[in-house]
């Protein structure tokens, strides 16, 4: 037990709340409106796919993190912030933590090759994009957008797993994710700006000054309540799906209200708090509504 939790802390399990509820809300819409709820003579059809996705789900992010963690282990070392994780600290070792994402990794592509051939043919870009953001930082200063990019392809590949194909309302949920998480990791980043240009790093917060950070992020959570109205939009109307999408746009304006230049203090707030009751909150709106429509 105490290894789990060990990995579990590692790749920090809690924060697949960020990612997973956007997938689930993705796969509903593929069961409620796709053809395969019509072809199907067995109306729990579905519970076996939840499971493969829901693996996938875990599975890739475990590899995004391990393996972050396990490239940014010397950085981390130097980071009083971060000088206490696993890797740095001793409690996971280097050749541990790489295993572990290799493991995760051929648990992740055995997994989407039972699904269907198009989930096992991007399987492997899958884990090329989650594992590329760990090396963005060292030359662009982007890696917010590759970051949210890693957490964007859960809604596409979730509907991708129930119908094989791709579609408008996925794409569009999957780039509210990218701006969503590009804007909350760059309030995130605020808290390393000062070592992460004494030390070569690329981020919005060590180009630019906090204000103007704080701009960048506003102007890309704009375009997450744009592509949010989009998205609702075209989902069969329902009261709870506007009553999800409110609440989430009123927890990200509460992000911009608690962190400001003068009150960086709240930044875990923001990050974690908020962006989990924000993902949730739509999630549970929006399932009910497309269950209910």
């Amino acid at each position: 037990m105490n290894s789990i939790t060990k990995y579990a802390r590692l790749v920090k399990f809690s924060h697949t709340i960020f990612a997973m509820p956007f997938a689930l809300m993705s796969f509903v819409y593929a069961v409620t409106t796709s053809h395969e709820n019509l072809t199907q003579s067995n109306p729990y059809w579905w519970v076996t796919l939840l499971v493969q996705v829901v693996i996938c789900m875990v599975t890739a992010r475990n590899v995004a993190m391990g393996f972050n963690r396990w490239a940014d282990r010397d950085i981390d070392a130097r980071n009083p912030r971060t000088a206490q994780r696993e890797i740095p600290a001793g409690e996971v070792s280097p050749r541990a933590a790489i295993w572990f994402v290799v493991v995760n990794a051929l648990l992740f592509i055995l997994t989407a090759a039972t699904i269907n051939s198009l989930t096992a043919w991007l399987s492997p870009v899958a884990l090329a994009v989650v594992m590329f953001y760990s090396y963005c930082k060292r030359f662009t200063s982007l890696a917010h957008m590759v970051l949210g990019l890693s957490l964007g392809i859960a809604p596409v590949g979730a509907y991708i797993a129930v119908t094989g194909e791709f579609a408008l309302v996925p794409c569009i949920l999957s780039l509210l994710v990218i701006t969503w998480c590009g804007s909350f990791d760059i309030i995130y980043a605020l808290q390393d700006k000062e070592f992460d240009r004494a030390n070569g790093l690329h981020s919005i917060p060590a180009k630019f000054s906090v204000r103007t950070s704080l701009y960048i992020s506003i102007a890309l959570h704009v375009v997450t309540v744009a592509c949010l109205a989009w998205f609702v939009a075209l989902l069969p109307q329902s009261w709870w799906i506007w009553v999800g999408a409110a609440i989430f746009t009123a927890i990200i304006i509460a992000e911009h209200i608690i962190v400001t230049p003068t009150r960086q203090r709240n930044i875990p707030i923001a990050f974690g708090t908020l962006n989990g009751l924000a993902s949730l909150s739509l999630a549970v709106f929006v399932i009910i509504g497309l269950l209910t429509a």
